[in-house]
């Protein structure tokens, strides 16, 4: 069962979603495909998600996103420039009017480029170019629960994105 924590801004996205006619796409990561669990178990979901990548490595990446994606992708994997290259790339692949990226460290352990776990960043990207990073930082180890904060936080950008 998946926790209100994501299950409760799902449902408000969808309506604003479903208000204006519009469609999401996601890239997520650390995630693990929660943002997209909590997207699709509102009803009617087929109406606005376009899709969604699930991936945890490059090779991963490469084959969802198709590309040369190196130099987009910023410093290291974990950094608002991949965030935000993750959310304008899906909405793209996926002809949606939002996209939203996801990366970061679930944990328990640190990303390998010394982040601590519970690091992350999330992006929303829109109509007319808007984007709208956000870094999360749970300094927590336990990756089940990062992995949730990582997927609500996702979400509520979207939603202020949309305001």
């Amino acid at each position: 069962m998946l926790p209100e924590e994501i299950t409760g801004p799902a449902r408000e996205v969808a309506g604003l979603l479903f208000e204006r006619g519009q469609t999401v796409a996601v890239a997520e990561s650390s995630a693990g495909g929660l943002i997209s669990a909590a997207l699709l178990s509102v009803p009617k979901a087929s109406r606005y998600y376009r899709g969604g990548v699930v991936f945890y490595n490059r090779d991963g990446l490469h084959s969802a996103l198709g590309g040369v994606i190196e130099e987009k992708m910023g410093p290291r994997g974990a950094c608002e420039q991949f965030a935000r290259f993750l959310a304008l790339a899906t909405r793209a692949k996926h002809s949606a009017d939002w996209g939203i990226g996801e990366t970061g460290a679930a944990g328990p352990e640190p990303y390998p480029y010394g982040e601590p776990a519970g690091f992350g960043w999330v992006s929303a990207a829109g109509p007319d170019g808007l984007v709208l990073p956000r870094q999360v930082l749970t300094g927590d180890a336990d990756r089940q629960r990062n992995m949730i904060v990582f997927a609500a936080s996702a979400l509520r950008t979207l939603i202020t994105a949309m305001a």
